[in-house]
């Protein structure tokens, strides 16, 4: 199968990135619904519980060693392992890997095969190309601006990651929604929320809505880039829980903006839609609880 369409400077990044993405993998699937210790790294999001296994740790280990192998003059920045900048003080040529190697950890230990592995490359303006490969069910979703694609395979540990990068090949896209009023609207939990304003916000969003499902962390996302949900709202947001999946929704013709319709790219609170109208409708409602 040919190459998929993307900026011709990006290819060899994107052959790259397939290869984190197995390297991952192999870690990963290896103690998926596995007997496996939970540690907690302290409080999040008014929670006291904010899990890391052995499986988030070790992802992110072996993505590492490959990039500092590959580009030993990219900076890193990861959930498990902070930021490594190994490029210029300017951000003239300056190339950022942004890992999450299990967003959805909770889903990882609870055995739901809904969490997924991140990767973006940021060029120092913002990220151009991201990666979420959900290994278990053998799906991943990839974009950049000139399209996004689902790439499906069949998972194995044994396997050699670079062959994972086209079987299957399909562009993805998001579909019309006017309005609220006929959205599929998802969040990862209704509890993350910080404060009375932003939940009062986000449940007026979902009382206009015409379905909400709750639950999905990154998968939700791919969800609205494939057609089959319309709208994604988050609160509290690190850039890697979000900057893999900008290129993805955007590439599909989507749009990806904070509450207050600025760039999502540090994370925060985070409005994912796949149609201007209804990103525009929820937007009107939520930055009223952030301005």
């Amino acid at each position: 199968m040919s190459d998929p369409i993307i900026k011709p400077e990006l290819t060899e990044y994107l052959t790259f990135m397939h290869q984190l993405a197995g390297a991952a993998a192999k870690e990963t699937l290896t103690l998926f619904r596995q007997p496996i210790d939970v540690d907690n790294k302290g409080s999040k999001m008014d929670q006291n519980f904010d899990p890391v296994t052995a499986a988030d740790r070790n992802a992110e280990a072996a993505m590492r060693a490959l990039i500092q192998t590959r580009y030993p003059g990219h900076d890193i920045i990861g959930e498990e392992g902070g930021q490594e900048q190994n490029g210029p003080e300017s951000w003239v040529d300056r190339w950022q890997w942004v890992l999450d190697p299990i967003d959805g950890t909770r889903a990882f230990i609870s055995g739901i095969p809904l969490w997924g592995t991140l990767i973006a490359l940021n060029d120092g303006n913002g990220p151009v190309l991201g990666m979420m490969d959900q290994p278990y069910l053998g799906e991943r979703y990839f974009g950049n601006e000139y399209g996004s694609f689902l790439s499906r395979y069949s998972p194995d540990v044994s396997a050699d990651p670079a062959q994972t990068t086209g079987q299957n090949l399909k562009p993805i896209g998001v579909r019309p929604c006017p309005s609220l009023a006929q959205a599929t609207l998802s969040t990862t939990d209704p509890t993350f929320f910080p404060d009375q304003n932003q939940i009062t916000a986000f449940e007026t969003v979902a009382a206009k809505s015409k379905l909400v499902r709750n639950g999905y962390d990154c998968y939700a996302y791919c969800m609205v880039a494939m057609g089959q949900m319309d709208l994604v709202i988050e609160s509290g947001l690190a850039p890697y829980d979000i900057q893999a999946l900008i290129p993805i929704i955007e590439g599909a013709g989507g749009i990806v903006t904070n509450w207050t319709g600025g760039s999502p790219d540090q994370g925060g609170h985070v409005i994912a839609a796949g149609d201007p109208r209804v990103h525009a409708e929820a937007l009107d409602i939520l930055q009223k609880a952030v301005s």
